[in-house]
């Protein structure tokens, strides 16, 4: 019953993960070899805009929330990166960035414009950046899009998921007494192929 329940579960959990293992996988590729190619860019200009005052003195989250409310008058959606405010010439200056697209946003605050860049991504290039969302960088405003919440949260069912296809798979084949030889047997030379690149790459 155990063994017949733990084959279900195995079977098609994997099946459901499958896409984002491989979504994943693939990615990698890009990250090794890939090359950033240039796409489709364009500047736009926004004026009259509603902007929240603070921004000399809030910082962090508050500060990223305020400049949330600029993203709908300017068409922009996506994670914000980070916030630079420069007090010499009353400018916030932040990337905002989704698969598919990313901008750089410069508003003047005091003339209540805001100047667009935007550049398109590859499908590759797009995959990478789900590869590296939503990251450890910049915790106090990382998931500061809807997006990248529900992101992250799929990216961390499949690696919850991933643990258990890997330990139901080692217990599927233990019960399977027919295939304990072979099975010990590439246990064996993926761990020790394992340590052994670890052994020579931190020498």
């Amino acid at each position: 019953m155990v063994y017949r329940w733990i084959r279900d579960l195995h079977l098609y959990f994997g099946l459901f993960i499958s896409p984002f293992v491989l979504v994943f996988a693939a990615s990698v590729f890009y990250l090794n070899h890939g090359k950033l190619i240039a796409g489709g860019s364009s500047i736009d200009t926004f004026r009259g805009l509603e902007i929240p005052d603070g921004f000399d003195r809030v910082k962090g989250r508050e500060a990223v929330d305020r400049a949330r409310t600029i993203l709908p008058q300017i068409g922009v959606t996506g994670e914000i990166g980070f916030l630079r405010y420069v007090a010499s010439d009353r400018h916030l200056i932040f990337p905002v960035s989704r698969a598919g697209v990313e901008a750089t946003v410069d508003v003047d605050l005091g003339l209540r414009s805001a100047t667009v860049k935007r550049r398109r991504m590859s499908l590759w290039e797009s995959l990478a950046y789900l590869h590296k969302m939503p990251g450890p960088h910049n915790v106090a405003i990382r998931g500061n899009w809807m997006g990248t919440r529900l992101w992250s949260r799929f990216a961390d069912a499949t690696i919850y998921l991933l643990l258990f296809i890997s330990i139901s798979g080692v217990y599927l084949w233990f019960a399977i007494k027919a295939e304990r030889r072979i099975g010990a047997a590439l246990l064996l030379a993926g761990g020790g192929t394992l340590m052994g690149l670890v052994y020579a790459i931190s020498r």
